[in-house]
């Protein structure tokens, strides 16, 4: 029997089946090892992705807070003029400011007067401080910044604190510095605090030369990540995360590695850890950046998946029991159909992410205002570009009215517009005109419909570009032509008035010597005659406009020329209640001219801005030098009751006046325009009316060539 049985085929399954058991189960724990380590290898992989995700969020976190702080220095700076100019009354405005700026790590106030060697110093606690420096610069400064920039330092250790300082000219130039002292600790640590990775995984930062400005160890803040490592733990070698920190980190690069270190929230010995690094820029002019770091003991990793793997091995080895054979081969259909998807999906995925890409940079690089519409004009998508433009971000427009970015008459055209192309199924154009900014901007509106796969509108795309500047030219070029027909108009009219204008005078000046003076005959006419010789100024006021004159070669002295006829109008301004205000640069380049023409030109400016203001305001004079155009830009402003936009358009027009009648001829702006025009220079008025008097005003704008 045990012969018989020796040889009995299903015995020999039997054993086949046993052995081809134990073979699996080998063949399943080896493969077991290697998948487990390659699996902790993946994950840690991606770990240290999403830990790199984390360390750019850190990057952003800390950008937006520095660039908040300098958008707060530059509005103090713009806003100190207006202090009281006694520094110990300014001090409770600056202690309200500092308490404001204190969540965000602003310890200190100062205020550097440079030609005076003299800096005021303000803090949360301790009253203003007055000292004298003989420093032109604060030290940790490699150079001051232009007016409207904000100079960055890099990070000083005094004592515990580490801090940093922002600093920016107030005014146009450099000899009053406004300064922000940071106590770095303070402003990093509420935003790195709660930002975690995996269990216990945390947050550091260092500077461009290695020494740490946070860490949740704060025995390690302000000292030199080399140097702290090595003196806390001696027996330990860094090699690698000192070589991460030189050759990756302080270059500005961002990256993953791991490392070995010997502290861990409390935890002591030979710890691995995974890192994730980003750069931190903190200013481009001079460049300096920092470095953020989240790390993570990897023994989180390897334990969770351990735990996993484990079960796994138990689930694997029983289905083996059952069948052995079966299993085996859908185990290995499974690995191989698993990796050859896995290929196809990721080179699908990595294309698609390449196609969405290139069209999502394309759209958000363009400098064109896109965006699509529903059925219900509501704005589904918004590119960057459009978002900026009205001062939101392209989230918080979707799914907003269409209605909303417009005014009510310019909304309800467009919407109509977008109910036409569902309607139509065609392209429709539009030009809108955007009135909530200063100047108004016109745009070029293109609807196009977006069909799906049956063929149906489901949606609008609308691509606006920006047209104002040709509305502009267009209306120039208008204004010009109707001012050379005007003056072609005026010359002929001229010289036909100068004939009996010149007999009607004449003959007054015979009647008149047979008058005795005193007479009613000779004070009636003088009368004619003086009336006579104003019509007669009237008319040569046409006549030089309508002139062809050649671009003058004169040279004047433009300083020389604004203080003359700001010395004969002063008093005249200062009587009628206005304040004058000059805002003029030195040395400013001889321009083409006559001074005695530019003179009339400007005192018609002045007198015209006084007009304006019948109960008083302020009239500034600016004059200043472009060096790109080579040509000296001078600016008459007023806060007086603007010209209505119907009315911008005539201005230049002989006759047109707004004053009552009796107070204007209507000439000089006609006769400025034609003065600055022969000296190959242009004017320009820029008005707002507005109920609000602090909103309204007038800005004549004169360009006047450089004499060669």
């Amino acid at each position: 029997m045990d012969e018989i049985s020796r040889f009995n085929p299903r015995y020999g399954t039997t054993w086949f089946i046993v052995a081809g058991s134990v073979l699996m189960l080998l063949i399943v724990g080896v493969l077991h090892i290697r998948f487990g380590r390659q699996m902790v290898t993946l994950v840690s992989d991606q770990f240290n992705q999403e830990q790199l995700a984390v360390a750019r969020n850190i990057q952003k976190l800390v950008e937006q807070a520095l660039s908040s702080l300098e958008k707060e220095l530059l509005q103090l700076a713009d806003r100190i003029p207006t202090m009281p100019s006694n520094p110990i009354d300014r001090q409770a405005r600056l202690q309200s400011e500092l308490a404001r700026m204190g969540m965000n790590g602003v310890v200190e106030i100062q205020l550097w007067n440079r030609p005076a060697n003299r800096v005021w110093v303000y803090s949360h606690s301790a009253p203003c401080k007055i000292a004298s420096t003989t420093t032109p610069i604060p030290p940790e400064m490699e150079q001051l910044p232009e007016p409207g920039e904000i100079g960055m330092t890099r990070p000083e250790v005094i004592g515990s604190r580490v801090t940093m300082s922002m600093i920016t000219p107030m005014g146009r130039h450099s000899d009053h510095l406004l300064l922000f002292r940071i106590n770095l600790v303070q402003f990093l640590t509420p935003l790195l605090k709660d930002i975690s990775s995996g269990i216990s995984g945390y947050a550091w930062i260092i500077d461009d030369q290695g020494r740490f400005l946070y860490h949740p160890f704060t025995d390690f803040i302000g000292r030199s990540a080399f140097e702290v490592r090595q003196e806390t733990y001696p027996d330990l070698s860094f090699v690698q995360i000192d070589r991460i920190q030189k050759e990756e980190m302080l270059q500005g690069r961002e990256g993953t590695g791991t490392y070995q270190s010997a502290w861990h929230r409390g935890l002591t010995g030979t710890i691995d850890k995974l890192i994730a690094f980003c750069p931190i820029y903190i200013s481009q002019k001079p460049r300096h950046f920092w470095s953020a770091a989240v790390v993570a003991p990897t023994h989180e990793i390897a334990d969770a998946v351990g735990q996993i793997h484990r079960w796994q091995l138990v689930i694997q080895c029983l289905m083996i029991l059952v069948v052995v054979a079966a299993a085996g081969a859908l185990f290995l259909f499974e690995i191989r159909f698993s990796r050859r998807l896995e290929n196809l999906v990721t080179t699908r995925t990595q294309a698609l992410k390449r196609s969405e890409e290139k069209y999502r940079l394309l759209i958000e690089s363009a400098e064109d205002f896109i965006f699509t519409l529903d059925t219900s004009a509501r704005l589904k998508s918004v590119n960057s570009y459009t978002a900026h433009f009205f001062g939101s971000d392209a989230e918080h427009l979707v799914d907003r009215p269409l209605s909303d970015l417009f005014s009510e008459d310019v909304g309800q055209r467009n919407i109509k517009a977008v109910k036409q192309v569902y309607a139509t199924q065609r392209s429709v154009r539009e030009e809108i005109e955007i009135r909530s900014v200063d100047p108004p901007v016109w745009l070029n509106a293109n609807y196009m419909p977006l069909k799906n796969e049956a063929g149906e509108v489901h949606m609008v795309l609308c691509i606006a570009r920006d047209i104002t500047e040709n509305k502009t030219l267009q209306r120039n070029l208008i204004a010009t032509e109707k001012l050379a027909a005007l003056g072609t108009l005026a010359a002929g009219v001229a010289h036909e008035i100068n004939n009996p204008l010149g007999v009607i005078l004449g003959f007054c000046d015979l009647l008149v010597r047979k008058q005795p003076p005193g007479s009613q005959a000779y004070e009636d006419l003088k009368i004619i005659e003086r009336q006579g010789l104003h019509c007669k100024e009237i008319v040569d006021n046409l006549l030089s406009f309508a002139r062809d004159r050649k671009v003058s070669e004169e040279s004047t002295d433009l300083n020389q020329c604004l203080e003359e006829i700001i010395k004969v109008a002063r008093h005249t301004i200062e009587r009628r209640t206005v304040t004058l205000k000059t805002e003029i640069a030195r040395r400013l380049p001889p321009v083409r001219g006559d001074c005695r023409q530019l003179q009339q030109v400007f005192l018609n400016l002045m007198n015209n801005a006084v007009a304006a203001m019948p109960d008083g305001g302020l009239l500034t004079i600016s004059a200043t030098f472009d060096k790109s155009a080579r040509s000296a830009v001078i600016k008459v402003s007023d806060t007086g009751s603007g010209i209505p936009e119907a009315d911008l358009d005539r201005i230049y027009e002989p006759f047109f006046t707004t004053k009552p009648e009796g107070e204007g001829t209507g000439l000089g702006l006609f006769v400025s325009y034609g003065i600055i025009s022969s000296f190959g220079g242009s004017i320009r008025c820029e008005s707002r009316v507005s109920e609000d008097r602090d909103r309204s005003g007038t800005t004549f704008i004169v360009k006047l060539p450089q004499s060669p």
